[in-house]
């Protein structure tokens, strides 16, 4: 690890989808070296803000600064209903994917790689497992494989969407293990989740988002039940969401935020 700086500043951001908003006026920071659960209802714009810190969507308005870190300084673990598990490739070329922003696609591993990759699946518990075909794995297996990139990839921040979803709890509690490694090692993590004990016993700091922030700070004091309670009835109103006039993306109430 470098000493370089790996702070997630982000300054009254507003995202949205046909004018509608999916993240607003959100504003905070994920500092250096941090281990930060989102929580929230669902809709509440928690892996959009993800996507939006990662560049896979533009903020409509405010930004994101990354301090002195590029985007080769990120890693991103999305959702595994957005992977294609019916594309041909082996779990060895996958976790390989987590070194293509030094060696680029198109070259192939040496024996030097090839051992770092195997090195990679043997942290997560697949050993020799590497010429499988990804459509071959369980769910909880092919996290695995996921995390493994992410372990090659040695990335300074970390960004993980929902990553215990439906898999069982020896591999929640393996993977688990992994980021509490990553946290000592001073990554800066950020994991969107559902479970607010996981949230409680595992996670220092947490972002309770409902669109606009509704807590951000220590755990304990995001997860009060009042707040918990405020984004409960923020998510109500969101049968009639309110599209934004055209043009006027950012044309939206500041609700008073808690901290």
């Amino acid at each position: 690890m470098t000493g370089r700086t790996s702070n997630i500043e982000i300054d009254d951001l507003t995202v949205a989808f046909d004018r509608r908003p999916a993240v607003h006026h959100l504003s905070g920071r994920f500092a250096a070296g941090s281990l930060t659960a989102i929580v929230g209802p669902n809709g509440a714009g928690k892996s959009t803000l993800l996507k939006t810190i990662v560049g896979i969507l533009r903020p409509d308005a405010g930004r994101i600064a990354l301090g002195l870190m590029s985007a080769a300084d990120l890693a991103y673990l999305p959702q595994q209903a957005e992977l294609d598990r019916s594309f041909p490739i082996t779990v060895a070329d996958t976790v390989a994917l987590g070194l293509w922003h030094r060696i680029g696609v198109l070259r192939g591993l040496d024996r030097e790689l090839a051992g770092r990759v195997e090195g990679a699946l043997a942290a997560v518990g697949l050993g020799g497992l590497g010429r499988a075909a990804i459509g071959h794995l369980s769910v909880g297996q092919l996290q695995r494989v996921l995390f493994a990139r992410l372990v090659l990839q040695d990335a300074r921040a970390i960004l993980l969407d929902e990553p215990f979803a439906a898999v069982d709890a020896k591999t929640t509690a393996d993977l688990l293990a992994i980021v509490q490694r990553w946290h000592g090692e001073g990554r800066t993590v950020v994991a969107v989740l559902h479970d607010l004990d996981q949230v409680r016993k595992h996670f220092p700091e947490t972002l309770l988002l409902a669109r606009e922030p509704v807590a951000w700070g220590r755990t304990a004091e995001a997860l009060a039940p009042e707040n918990l309670e405020r984004a409960r009835r923020l998510a109500e109103g969101w049968s009639d969401p309110g599209a934004l006039p055209p043009g006027k993306v950012v044309a939206l109430p500041r609700r008073q935020r808690q901290r």
